[in-house]
């Protein structure tokens, strides 16, 4: 996002402020950023507010904004700023100037009778605002904080132009579609329930079917390049994370450890400890190095309940996981592995749009562990591994894991909002904390270097990304239920659920509509939950021993003989290794 459009953006967030503010009076404002995708602002209302209301507030907007009133900047000394919210009977922003003016004055923007705390920029005027929406409405906690008040939060988007605000307002519409949440209810493929708790997503028959082949294609991928699988527990005792450092570095976002038998227990919020643990079970010699751990492992982490989403955010899910440990001498040839493995599962989902982000150390921070010298090693390994790769790359100097250097995927959802679907790392901290050692051609023993690898990622977030690329229509490959078969009549049924059974012998998902409903009603239905094939079987087709099928996307109807068909299914459901 460009500084022209924040600084747009920012301003009609403090527009919208004082329009309900006017509508309003009485109302408690918390604050009102900027975002990629548009702003927001964080209101305590007296009474509650209806999404209906919005309009109402978008045409004070527009009040505002044609009487073109200045954005004015002042500087009050910080007991003076807290005097004047505290006659406006804002405590949210008394709160915030004890949180966040450190200086003498703090800064404030003035728009008409509208006064935040605010550092700026802001346009000259709000005659200068271009083409916005507001767009919905939500709770958020003040400060994030569950144990604060929950206030309401307006979302809103704008741009400098009505055309430009269009396009983006299609794309909303058009995202909608794909969101995954949605999708995931109407094809029947994962739910919330309140009774297991937030965040903690069941998935159902169908939604299990596509984890199971994504968990196949991984397993086998990497069964291919030498990697060994191992299965640990989800708890451990709290020690082992505390020499990893997870403990002391991640204890916010780790569930509270348990007592048992005079010991504390903990959720794992990791994987590498159990893998370094399964490595340290022998001894190794330089012949036997790299060592390839991986492991579909489950961990914890503690996520507010106001930030949990759908499959993306969650409060547990399981990590396509692997570590590597390897000789100094082989970091450069496996991280360039790591980087081909990655490419090659994203060639298979046909996923195109991405670029790498090399996360480096800085100079800026103390919160780096381990010597800036091996640092440098592994930064520059990862470096050259990524020149070799030929695929674009950026660095992000502070942006590290606090033992080394880590690489992102970097991918973008179906609204365009960018985050990191995969994570890689190489570590010397590890090792250095765990004693890992290898014998090497001379007899000594040395520290072997330790590569933290997820291709995938969080399945979750990978399954969620997957059902909003495809829209819900899987390849055959993945789709949950490959063909519906259709008996034409009441009489057909018997017939065609002893054909199905000969596609389910062969390993093919399939289905009987056997409802007594008009056959385009069952055909509809099977588009409608994206299955890709729909076989149509009445008694002709009986007689010859064939089906007539269809597609989901629609166009002509082919008849096929059953062998011919199941081998073509059979063809398109093989795993993209």
């Amino acid at each position: 996002m460009s500084e022209d459009l924040e600084t747009l953006r920012h301003s009609t967030a403090h527009v919208m402020a004082a329009a309900v503010l006017d509508l309003f009076p009485g109302t408690l404002i918390g604050i009102g950023p900027a975002t990629d995708e548009g702003f927001y602002y964080d209101f305590g209302f007296k009474e509650r507010l209806l999404p209906e209301q919005l309009p109402r507030i978008e045409a004070r907007m527009r009040e505002i904004i044609k009487a073109g009133l200045p954005f004015t900047k002042e500087e009050l000394p910080r007991a003076d700023a807290v005097a004047l919210f505290e006659r406006l009977h804002q405590p949210l922003k008394v709160e915030l100037i004890g949180d966040k003016v450190t200086d003498a004055t703090a800064r404030l923007y003035r728009t008409g009778d509208f006064v935040d705390l605010c550092l700026g920029p802001h346009v000259a005027n709000a005659g200068q605002l271009g083409a916005f929406r507001l767009l919905s409405i939500a709770g958020a906690y003040w400060k994030g904080s569950e144990k604060n008040q929950q206030l309401t939060r307006i979302y809103g988007t704008a741009f400098p132009t009505q055309v430009e605000l269009d396009s983006h307002l299609k794309m909303l519409e058009d995202a909608a579609k794909r969101d995954h949440r949605k999708l995931g209810k109407e094809l029947d493929l994962f739910l919330i329930d309140e009774m297991v708790g937030r965040g903690l997503p069941l998935l159902t028959p169908r939604g299990a079917t596509i984890r199971r082949q994504m968990e196949e294609f991984i397993l086998r991928l990497e069964r291919r390049q030498g990697y060994e699988h191992v299965k640990t527990p989800d708890i451990a005792r709290l020690d082992i994370y505390k020499i990893s450092g997870h403990f002391e570095r991640y204890r916010d976002s780790m569930y509270a450890p348990s007592e048992m038998e005079d010991e504390q227990w903990q959720l794992r919020p990791m994987n590498c400890p159990h893998h370094i643990r399964v490595f340290q079970r022998k001894a190794y010699s330089f012949r036997e190095l790299p060592v390839r751990i991986a492991e579909l492992g489950t961990v914890y982490r503690y996520e507010k309940s106001g930030e949990v989403s759908g499959l993306i955010r969650v409060r547990a899910f399981t990590i396509n996981d692997a570590h590597i440990f390897c000789r100094p001498d082989q970091l450069n040839d496996e991280f360039e592995r790591v980087i081909e493995l990655i490419l090659h599962v994203y060639r298979a989902f046909g996923i195109t749009d991405f670029y790498f982000r090399l996360s480096l150390r800085d100079d800026a921070s103390n919160k780096w562990m381990g010597d800036p010298a091996v640092w440098q090693r592994a930064q520059d390994a990862a470096r050259e591994a990524l020149r070799a790769s030929g695929h674009p790359f950026v660095e992000a100097p502070g942006e590290a894991a606090f033992y080394g250097p880590k690489l992102d995927v970097q991918i973008k959802d179906a609204i365009g909002r960018e985050f990191s679907l995969s994570t890689n790392q190489i570590d010397f901290l590890m090792p250095e904390r765990f004693g890992l050692e290898y014998v090497t051609s001379t007899q000594a023993m040395e520290r072997p270097v330790m590569i933290h690898r997820a291709p995938i990622g969080s399945m979750e977030r990978f399954m969620a990304y997957l059902i909003e690329r495809y829209a819900g229509a899987f390849p055959v490959w993945l789709a949950p239920v490959q063909v519906v078969f259709i008996p034409i009549a009441d009489r057909h049924v018997e017939s065609v659920s002893k054909l199905a059974d000969r596609f389910r012998q062969r390993d093919l998902r399939v289905e009987v509509d056997g409802r007594s409903e008009r056959m385009q009603a069952k055909i509809r239905d099977a588009q409608l939950q994206k299955v890709p094939y729909m076989a149509v079987v009445g008694d002709k087709e009986l007689e010859a021993g064939s089906l007539n099928i269809r597609r989901r996307e629609g166009g002509d109807q082919v008849a096929l003989g059953v062998e011919d068909f199941l081998r073509q299914l059979e063809d398109e459901s093989r795993l993209p290794l």
